[in-house]
C-alpha cells in the first residue's frame, strides 16, 4: 500500500513576508482558505497545477517545539490502517483522526527521526 506525498505546509510566524517571498521567488499564487492565517499554495499553471500546498501560521504538532520546514502529507487509503501500523510501529500519535469536512480524515505522528508526518484519507464527502 503505497502512499504518495499529496500535500505540503510551510509554517510561518509572519504570513504575508513568507507570502511575498514565494510569490517574488517562486510565482507561487495564494488563496485565502478557512480560517485566518490559512492560504491555499498553486505551485504550477492550471495544466500543470503541481503538488497541493498550503502557507499556515505556525503550529506546533510535537509539544513545545514550533514546527520548522516542511510539513508534509501523505495520501492513504485508509487513515485507521495507516493509525495502527504506526502504533504498531512504535511512533507516537501527536493528532488522532480529525474530519476536515469536504476534504477527508486525517492523523499526525512522529516519525522515529523525531519528524512529524501526516496521513491523509481523502474523502471529498467527509462531514
Amino acid at each position: 500500500m503505497p502512499a504518495n506525498l499529496s500535500h505540503f505546509a510551510i509554517n510561518a510566524d509572519d504570513i504575508e513576508t513568507s507570502r511575498s517571498f514565494y510569490e517574488a521567488v517562486f510565482g507561487w499564487t495564494f488563496t485565502a482558505y478557512g480560517p485566518p492565517g490559512f492560504f491555499q499554495i498553486q505551485t504550477g499553471t492550471d495544466d500543470d497545477p503541481g503538488p497541493r500546498g498550503a502557507l499556515q501560521d505556525r503550529r506546533q504538532l510535537l509539544e513545545g517545539i514550533p514546527t520548522r520546514g516542511l510539513e508534509c502529507t501523505f495520501s492513504v487509503d485508509d487513515v485507521d490502517e495507516i493509525r495502527k501500523l504506526v502504533v504498531d510501529a512504535g511512533a507516537k500519535i501527536l493528532m488522532e483522526r480529525f474530519t476536515i469536512s469536504g476534504v477527508g480524515h486525517l492523523i499526525a505522528f512522529e516519525d522515529p527521526g523525531g519528524n512529524p508526518i501526516l496521513a491523509m484519507q481523502y474523502d471529498f464527502e467527509a462531514q
